[in-house]
């Protein structure tokens, strides 16, 4: 039996440069728990990547296309891809830009669930901050929503 996450890892390979991060965080308010917080990071970005805890903010870091994987995974079961991808472009800084980003609700996350936000209110606890940066973002974002439909709705 196949591995789903090696072969997109496989199929992406001599599309992207070898310049991409990404950096999820999350602001850990005094009602929560650090512990929670990573838990859910973890949650939606389980492999290729460092988990970092340092006063009150969670940070997941990566350079591999890999720790995506489970995102495009829910943006597609949750069939939320077009959405996502509308918020990718529209979060970019400038048509030339190589960075986006991409807001999650926090509380979403805790069970695993990929819940997209286009404004910070809507996560009461804050959200998860997700950011891309690749000097190949559009084909990066392209590979994230592949497959996405103009009729999908979150």
């Amino acid at each position: 039996m196949s591995d789903p996450y090696l072969e997109a890892k496989d199929s992406a390979k001599g599309q992207f440069p070898d310049n991409f991060d990404l950096i999820v965080e999350a602001q850990v308010k005094r009602s929560e728990s650090m512990e929670k917080v990573r838990d859910a990071i973890l949650n939606l970005f389980p492999r290729g990547g460092e988990i970092r805890q340092d006063r009150g903010i969670v940070q997941f870091v990566s350079t591999s296309l890999d720790s995506l994987q489970r995102l495009k995974d829910q943006l597609r079961d949750r069939r939320v891809r077009a959405v996502a991808r509308r918020l990718l472009q529209t979060n970019k800084h400038g048509e030339y830009s190589t960075e986006t980003l991409l807001l999650l609700n926090k509380q979403a996350a805790t069970v695993g669930i990929a819940a997209l936000c286009e404004q910070p209110d809507e996560s009461p606890l804050g959200p998860i901050i997700v950011r891309i940066r690749s000097s190949a973002l559009d084909r990066v974002i392209d590979w994230l929503t592949e497959g996405y439909e103009s009729s999908e709705r979150s």
